[in-house]
This record gives C-alpha cells, sequence and structure tokens, in this order.
C-alpha cells in the first residue's frame, strides 16, 4: 500500500458534515480500530483520524479491488 495522502477535493457544507459523519462511523468500527492497530508501526505519514479514515478507506478499496 501506497503511504501517500490524495489531495482533498473542495467540498459542499452537505458535503463536509456527511464526511464527518462517515468518519465517525467508520473511526468507531471494530474493522478500523484493528487496522490502525497493525498499521501504526508501518504509516508514518499519518498524523489525524481523518488521515488514518482515508488510509484505511484507500487500504480497503485496493483490496476489494485486487
Amino acid at each position: 500500500m501506497a503511504n501517500s495522502l490524495p489531495v482533498e477535493p473542495t467540498h459542499t457544507a452537505e458535503d463536509a458534515e456527511l464526511w464527518q459523519s462517515l468518519k465517525s462511523a467508520i473511526a468507531a468500527s471494530s474493522g478500523f480500530q484493528r487496522w490502525r492497530v497493525e498499521q501504526l508501526s508501518s504509516i508514518t505519514t499519518a498524523t489525524s483520524d481523518e488521515q488514518f479514515v482515508r488510509l484505511y478507506l484507500l487500504d480497503t478499496l485496493e483490496t476489494l479491488a485486487y
């Protein structure tokens, strides 16, 4: 998995509210918590919960696409 983060596009207020809700739900999930513990030693670019959620989603999508 690449450790680079994508450029964040511009969002409407509605998009931002939806993202906050989605990010909170993902961060609270057991799958995310397990993944984050497994990744803490190898991911050095993520500094916030939002960045960890983005990396988790990218990793999950890459796995599904494979």
